[in-house]
């Protein structure tokens, strides 16, 4: 298995290690290189900002209805 049969492998798609960021893989979950260390975002789909946003949006609101009286 090369590193075109599984993109996230290549480390030229990383950032500083630690970020994906690979426009031609459609993705936004995508395997860390060693599988014992889950999963991260690829941060070149604009899918992931979407999702980031909702996550926030909802600790966001919980944090709200907690703190209001």
């Amino acid at each position: 298995m090369n590193s075109s049969d599984k993109p996230e492998l290549n480390t030229k798609n990383w950032i500083w290690s630690l970020f994906y960021f690979n426009k031609n893989d459609q993705r936004i979950f995508v395997d860390k290189p060693n599988p014992n260390d889950g999963i991260t975002l690829n941060f070149a789909q604009p899918k992931t900002y979407g999702f980031l946003l909702l996550v926030f949006a909802f600790f966001g609101f919980i944090l709200y209805m907690i703190e209001r009286k």
